[in-house]
């Protein structure tokens, strides 16, 4: 039989006592139970570590002394860990890891970090973008604390709180003649040059927005990439269709796009925010907390386009 971390701590009660009946008292047991766990800690290692004596109590012998301190010690680091667990689950320290599977992430992380990181900087961040896939097998098995994703792909295990409905919009070069109308349909932009954001869950998406053989214009390119598909389109290759927006008109090749909402009634995106809702940390808690009040406020409009 394994000795257990209870019969380690009733011996060591006994031993620090002199005294069965009072160590039975402190531990709120009954005495029985202070006698077997000693006869089990003997019988692990096969030696007699107590003399009984009825008018004195109990008495170590020289081995129980020696296997006693081993207890103790064991016993000392199981509290040190579950002390330094305890304080890891509330405290708001260490590494936070995030995976994201947003393509506009740093148009509004930074934002939302400011709401609660510490100055101390005693919270370390770990940011990995990937795709709707990757992210969600990284939360689940351990690899990322919390998650932002897709949650019209969502796996049935992986549990989640939506931030944001996202409607589709049309990207336009700003000279584009489409820019002149409030918003645009689908029908116009069927008949213009496509680039497509190339990513899981976003290709097919896209795609399926068409109705079919409506398309008249080729795709011209695929990019993995929103800044790639925005300065494709500022540079005149052809339009896009995305959900969300960042904060600014202006692409990294330095000229500028346009965004216009597409009057058709169409399925919206979902950004949503992945975490073990039964067991989060503080930090995990509170980052969850900032995204859920950050898109709750104006700047939800500041990343979708409506019409």
């Amino acid at each position: 039989m394994a000795l257990t971390l209870k019969a380690m701590e009733y011996f060591t009660t006994a031993l620090r006592h002199g005294n069965i009946a009072r160590a039975a008292a402190e531990l709120n047991i009954a005495a029985s139970a202070v006698s077997n766990a000693i006869d089990q800690v003997e019988a692990e290692f096969d030696l007699t570590l107590i003399t009984r004596q009825p008018a004195r109590g109990i008495q170590a012998t020289s081995s129980g002394r020696e296997v006693a301190r081993k207890c103790e010690r064991l016993l000392e680091e199981y509290r040190s860990m579950l002390s330094e667990g305890s304080e890891l689950r509330h405290a708001l320290s260490g590494k936070l890891q995030i995976g994201y599977y947003a393509p506009i992430a740093p148009a509004f992380l930074p934002q939302i970090f400011d709401t609660f990181l510490p100055a101390d900087n005693s919270l370390a961040l770990e940011l990995t973008e990937c795709d709707n896939d990757q992210a969600q097998e990284g939360l689940l098995n351990g690899m990322f604390d919390v998650i932002l994703f897709v949650a019209e792909g969502v796996r049935p295990t992986v549990e989640y709180d939506p931030l944001i409905t996202a409607p589709p919009y049309c990207l336009l070069p700003t000279a584009h003649p489409l820019t002149r109308h409030a918003s645009v349909s689908m029908a116009q932009i069927a008949g213009e040059p496509l680039v497509v954001l190339n990513r899981p869950v976003a290709a097919s998406y896209y795609e399926g927005l068409f109705q079919p053989g409506g398309r008249r214009a080729p795709v011209v390119a695929y990019a993995n990439s929103t800044e790639m598909i925005r300065s494709l389109v500022a540079s005149g290759r052809g339009c896009a269709i995305l959900n969300m927006r960042p904060l600014t008109s202006e692409s990294y090749m330095g000229a500028k796009v346009a965004a216009r909402p597409i009057s058709d009634v169409l399925p919206p995106l979902t950004l949503a925010i992945g975490y073990d809702k039964s067991r989060p940390r503080r930090s995990v808690q509170d980052f969850v907390k900032a995204c859920r009040a950050h898109f709750a406020k104006a700047h939800q409009a500041q990343c979708i386009v409506k019409s």
